[in-house]
């Protein structure tokens, strides 16, 4: 087995946790690079707890920063292979700290940005109890070669609803991502809200960051 993901964490503004968010960054960075959105978003969500455990492996196009898994921008398919190497250490992970704060599996949220958001989306849609909500900035849905879709979408376990947020002058993953991940979610069945943020490239800003809080709260809210 892997050995289990750390990373920063904030504990609830007040009381017990009721919720667990999960921040997963992006390729070259690490976890200390979300964390503090989960202070931005104390004010909507003060009884959640927020992690941002960094990725597993040290990144090869950025000796301080660490990946979910490697990327060439050459091989179609290394991103299907990546997300499927890096959900399992992510799923130990989730579990045991939604177990250190004795919560149930559908108190979590998960909030990835670029590769995180892949991952994201690829664990979420695989758990054996839907997350409350998944936030996806900048991302992609990933996919498997056309001869394995038939198995991709029997593999999908929960529908979460999701909110995905793009910068429609992304030039590092353009926005037309956010559509093709949206209609790919609808068709599974899933619940999706999208936001673009205008003038905005791979990054998040203040109306990105007020939209996602704003979702967290509200779906939380229904799923006590």
């Amino acid at each position: 087995m892997a050995a289990l993901l750390d990373g920063p964490r904030l504990a609830p503004q007040s009381g017990a946790a009721q919720h667990l968010v999960v921040f997963l960054h992006g390729y070259g960075a690490d976890g200390n690079d979300l964390i503090e959105i989960g202070r931005a978003w104390q004010q909507y969500l003060p009884r959640a707890a927020f992690v941002s455990p960094h990725a597993p492996e040290p990144c090869g196009e950025a000796p301080v920063g660490r990946q979910w898994f490697p990327l060439t921008f050459r091989d179609p398919n290394e991103r299907w292979r990546g997300v499927n190497k890096a959900a399992p250490v992510l799923t130990q992970f989730l579990d045991a700290e939604l177990a250190r704060h004795k919560l149930p599996p559908s108190a979590l949220a998960l909030v990835g940005f670029s590769q995180g958001t892949m991952l994201a989306l690829h664990v979420g849609l695989r758990r054996a109890t839907a997350p409350a909500a998944i936030v996806g900035y900048s991302g992609i849905l990933v996919t498997p070669p056309q001869a394995e879709l038939e198995a991709f979408t029997s593999s999908i376990t929960s529908r979460p609803p999701v909110l995905l947020v793009h910068g429609d002058r992304d030039e590092l993953i353009p926005a037309q991502a956010l559509f093709q991940a949206a209609q790919g979610l609808a068709a599974l069945g899933l619940s999706v809200e999208w936001h673009l943020s205008a003038g905005i490239g791979h990054g998040i800003d203040p109306e990105g960051l007020r939209h996602g809080g704003a979702f967290l709260a509200r779906r939380l809210a229904s799923a006590r």
